[in-house]
């Protein structure tokens, strides 16, 4: 993979709710299926903080905070995440976004605020989506850490939730592109969240599912991403 863009993911939560796969099917774009994990489709909201962002050759060096709401799919047979949003705070990022990657990128204004460090961290983290043309967005929480980072064991549901290298997208005329990105793997703590507000799930057609969320606090990790290429 040539690298087009290189980052640092920071104060990262994955806030993942089990769903029937019915529930995400009906969703996606014809071409993309449902991927499982012991008969499961999931859910996931995803708040971080992306640093340093550089595009290969102009040394950009941006920042800013991400929110997106995310499941998770094979294409042929190969698993990637398909997002049905990324709410980002920077109006250069998300236009570098949407043209590089075709991605659902929409405008939006953040305060995060951080206290700590490693097991002790704590993030605040409020969103609220600016796109006049798009759903309302909004998502409150306070989260952190809740033990020590380890790496997720080989087949298990934090490994199937978290080591995706692969995003799909779809065009207007319904053709699949995809996106590479590489990074070591996770290192992941349990965590605990304070979600206050989350408005996520109904702007994008779902309801809000029952179950409390499985949640994940991970530890920063520099990126890397390639180009978008048609499927």
């Amino acid at each position: 993979m040539r690298t087009l863009l290189s980052m640092r993911w920071r104060d990262l939560l994955f806030a993942h709710w089990p769903v029937a796969p019915a529930t995400v099917a009906a969703q996606l774009p014809d071409g993309v299926s449902v991927d499982t994990h012991d008969g499961d489709a999931y859910l996931g909201v995803v708040p971080f903080v992306m640093d340093d962002i550089r595009l290969r050759g102009a040394p950009l060096g941006l920042q800013f905070g991400e929110l997106n709401l995310r499941t998770y799919v094979t294409v042929d047979g190969t698993p990637g995440v398909y997002f049905f949003n990324l709410d980002a705070d920077d109006r250069i990022g998300v236009k570098l976004a949407q043209t590089l990657f075709r991605l659902p990128y929409y405008r939006a204004e953040m305060d995060i605020d951080t206290t700590g460090e490693g097991t002790d961290r704590e993030v605040t983290f409020r969103s609220r989506r600016r796109s006049p043309s798009a759903s309302t967005v909004r998502f409150d929480a306070r989260y952190g850490p809740d033990g020590e980072f380890t790496t997720p064991e080989e087949g298990s549901r934090a490994e199937f939730l978290t080591e995706r290298y692969r995003f799909y997208t779809t065009s207007d005329s319904g053709r699949i592109y995809y996106g590479d990105i590489n990074h070591e793997p996770w290192s992941l703590a349990e965590a605990t969240a304070d979600i206050e507000e989350n408005t996520l799930f109904g702007a994008n057609g779902f309801d809000h599912p029952d179950d409390d969320p499985i949640l994940h606090f991970a530890a920063p990790i520099d990126v890397t991403a390639g180009r978008i290429r048609r499927r």
